[in-house]
């Protein structure tokens, strides 16, 4: 079958190769057969070694598809069930389950490091346990959520990420209230989602910030009432707070120097939502003045930070209802034989979200 394989971490260009055969099927495993998967940033971290992720490994957390094959074991999935994939499923037994904090359910991350593939040089692994950007693929039977018929596969495949973790951080773990001011430093595909969840909220001021005028644009399409670039938030925040800052300010791009950013850009005492994945190396810092003084909530979004299942058929109830613009996220579709198409619209900023069809 074929599959994008990133040989070496660093490398910038993936090769889809057609000698590529899943592995470690069996009891409590289902195989998916990849209808659509979306290119999400933690893809490109992945590649770049932001994120660790052993290699060589295919890239793709973001996908849905049909089940083809189920193991032994597996209860409540049959073949020919339509599914999206779940990246961090929760184990239901570990203390962060028990505590109802299954985002931070540690066992999908223990998938990591089992390859998902293998060709004749070898064992390739799966990003986050998963590796979407291939035709077909083995995960733990927790990683495949039915869907309904009426949602698409290029929709579900948002759902099992980038929307999930933008509309969760605006809803659940900010929980921003009605009327507030916010700001959302960063407006690809989860940002885009966090403005969508700020204004459901009934966010009364909702400020755009990014660097590429036709994501700014975009942003205002879905909710954003002003766009502007970074070196306009400044007098944004002077003109909409009268220079006291937003009651909410979103991170969503994963680096220190825009967290230190909206950290700056939060009033006293209101909330910075840290949404964006960085890295290991990239300190964040702060001195024990302000922290006591300006009273800050410092609130990091894991995958939307509450229960990913219990999101996932809130995004599809609000998508059904017209509540949320799910397919305007969707800006460019390729094959995946065009995947580095894809890569390069990521890194220029051109796409919100492009959809790979497999």
């Amino acid at each position: 079958m074929r599959a994008a394989v990133l040989h070496e971490t660093g490398q910038e260009k993936l090769e889809v190769l057609d000698d590529i055969e899943t592995a470690g099927f069996g009891p409590g495993k289902v195989k998916i057969r990849v209808r659509a998967t979306g290119l999400c940033h933690s893809d490109l971290s992945a590649m770049n070694g932001v994120l660790p992720q052993p290699a060589p490994f295919v890239p793709g957390h973001e996908g849905a598809g049909e089940i083809i094959d189920v193991g032994d074991g597996v209860t409540g999935l049959s073949q020919g069930d339509r599914v999206l994939l779940c990246w961090l499923p929760a184990c239901g037994v570990c203390p962060a389950c028990k505590r109802g904090q299954t985002q931070l359910c540690l066992a999908g991350f223990m998938n990591a490091g089992t390859p998902n593939f293998k060709r004749p040089g070898g064992d390739v692994f799966g990003f986050a346990g998963t590796g979407t950007f291939a035709e077909e693929v083995v995960v733990d039977a927790g990683c495949a959520v039915p869907i309904p018929d009426d949602v698409p596969f290029d929709i579900a495949a948002l759902i099992g990420c980038g929307v999930t973790t933008g509309l969760g951080a605006a809803i659940n773990t900010a929980d921003v209230a009605a009327g507030s001011s916010v700001a959302v430093i960063g407006c690809g595909g989860v940002g885009i989602s966090a403005i969508q969840g700020a204004r459901l909220k009934g966010a009364a001021q909702i400020v755009a910030v990014d660097p590429v005028a036709s994501r700014r644009e975009s942003a205002l399409e879905f909710g954003a009432t002003e766009a502007v670039s970074p070196d306009e938030l400044a007098d944004a925040k002077q003109r909409i707070t009268a220079g006291e800052g937003f009651d909410y300010v979103f991170e969503v791009v994963g680096k220190s120097a825009t967290a230190r950013t909206a950290y700056e850009t939060t009033r006293r005492g209101g909330t910075m939502c840290v949404v964006g994945a960085g890295a290991m190396d990239d300190q964040l810092q702060f001195n024990m003045f302000e922290l006591f003084f300006d009273e800050k909530r410092i609130l990091p979004s894991m995958y939307g930070g509450g229960d990913v299942l219990t999101s996932y058929e809130r995004a599809i109830a609000l998508w059904r209802a017209g509540r949320i613009d799910l397919a305007g996220l969707i800006t460019h579709r390729v094959q995946l034989a065009e995947v580095n198409e894809a890569l390069d619209q990521m890194r220029t900023g051109l796409s919100l979200r492009t959809c790979i069809e497999i």
